[in-house]
C-alpha cells in the first residue's frame, strides 16, 4: 500500500499585519500536494522571525515560549496523521485539521447509507431495476435493523465499524434467526456488499471490509419433471380456473426455457414468423437483458392458442403477479 507524503510548515501570515507591527503566526499542513491552514491563535514580531526555520529567532523569553508551541504543534499533528494512516488508510489535510483542532465530523452510518441507496433504487425500479431486485434490498436493511439491535442493543452503526467479525455475525443471524439458506443468506450478504461498495465510492470508509470475505454458493439439486409427470400435469382437470392458469404458464416455462418474468412480459409483437414460415419468440430477457430466439413448440403454441380470445391487453398470457 502506497503511503501519503506530509508535511508541517508554520509561517507569518504578513497580509494580517496588525497595527502594532505583530503578524499572526499560522501552521500549513500539505497531505500528497493538498494543503490546509490554519491559525496558531498568537502573534509574532517579524523581526524576531526565521523564515527559513519556520521558527522564533532568538534567545527572548517570547521566542521560547513560541517554539516550544510550535514544536508541541508539530508533534500533535505528526501523530494525528500516523494514527489516521493506520486507522483508515487514508489520510486528508482537511482530516488531519479537524482531528487536531477538535472539529468533530459527521459519521455516516450504515441505515442511513442503506435509506439513501435505496431512495435511489427506487426511482429506478420499473426502467433498469426488478422490483424484485428493490425488495430484497429493502429486505436486507430491515435485515441489519433487527442484528443491530438483537447483537448490540443499537439504532444504528458507523460505516467506518463495519469488519469482517460485522460481517461474520450478521451472516450467523441470518442462519439463526430467520432460518436461510446459505444461497439465501449470500444473495443477501452481496446485497450488503454493494452498499458497502457505496460507501467506498462516496469516500465515507477507505477500506472494504468485504476484501477477502469469501461468499460462495452451495451447488443444489433443483430436480427436474420426467415426461410422465409432465404429461400427468398437463391432463389433469382443475376444478379452479386460477390452478389451471398456474398450470399453463408454469408448462409455457418448462417448454420455452422462459423464466416466469418473461413469459409475463409476453406480448403479441414478441411471437414472429421466420423466413421459413415457422413461429419464433424473440425478445431480451428482464433479468439479464440478453436477447433470446426461441422456436415456438407445439405444446407453447397450443397454450397461446387457448388464451388468444380471452386477452384483454397486447400481454398474451394471464400471469399473475407473484407477492
Amino acid at each position: 500500500m502506497k503511503r501519503s507524503t506530509s508535511k508541517v510548515l508554520f509561517f507569518l501570515k504578513r497580509d494580517k499585519q496588525k497595527s502594532n507591527g505583530m503578524i499572526p503566526l499560522f501552521c500549513r499542513i500539505t497531505v500528497d500536494g493538498q494543503e490546509t491552514r490554519f491559525s496558531m491563535k498568537c502573534d509574532v514580531n517579524p523581526k524576531h522571525w526565521d523564515v527559513k526555520m519556520g521558527k522564533a529567532s532568538g534567545r527572548t523569553a517570547e521566542a521560547g515560549k513560541i517554539n516550544v508551541l510550535i514544536d508541541s504543534t508539530k508533534a500533535t499533528i505528526h501523530k494525528v496523521y500516523h494514527d489516521i494512516q493506520e486507522r483508515e488508510h487514508y489520510v486528508t489535510a482537511e482530516k488531519v485539521k479537524n482531528v487536531f483542532l477538535g472539529i468533530e465530523q459527521k459519521q455516516q452510518t450504515l441505515l442511513e447509507l442503506f435509506d439513501y441507496h435505496n431512495r435511489e433504487r427506487k426511482l429506478q425500479v420499473g426502467v433498469n431495476l426488478c422490483k424484485k431486485t428493490y425488495d430484497r434490498y429493502c429486505a436486507v436493511r430491515r435485515h441489519i435493523a433487527g442484528f443491530l439491535v438483537y447483537k448490540y442493543n443499537l439504532s444504528d452503526i458507523p460505516v467506518k465499524e463495519i469488519n469482517k467479525i460485522f460481517i461474520s455475525d450478521f451472516e450467523t443471524y441470518l442462519y439463526a434467526q430467520h432460518d436461510y439458506s446459505q444461497n439465501t443468506a449470500v444473495t443477501l450478504l452481496k446485497k450488503l456488499r454493494h452498499v458497502i461498495e457505496l460507501a467506498l465510492n462516496k469516500e465515507w470508509i477507505f477500506k472494504n471490509p468485504f476484501k477477502d470475505y469469501k461468499l460462495q454458493w452451495q451447488k443444489t439439486d433443483r430436480g427436474y419433471l420426467t415426461q410422465e409427470e409432465i404429461d400427468l400435469l398437463t391432463d389433469f382437470d382443475f376444478e379452479e380456473k386460477s390452478l389451471e392458469q398456474a398450470r399453463d404458464i408454469f408448462t409455457f416455462c418448462a417448454f420455452t426455457g422462459l423464466a416466469y418474468t418473461d413469459v409475463k412480459h409476453l406480448s403479441a409483437s414478441n411471437i414472429q414468423s421466420s423466413f421459413d414460415g415457422k413461429m419464433w419468440i424473440r425478445g431480451r430477457r428482464k433479468k439479464t437483458d440478453t436477447e433470446y430466439n426461441i422456436p415456438l413448440l407445439n405444446t407453447p403454441k397450443l397454450i397461446l392458442e387457448k388464451y388468444a380470445d380471452t386477452k384483454k391487453t397486447d400481454l398474451v398470457l394471464p400471469v399473475c403477479n407473484l407477492t
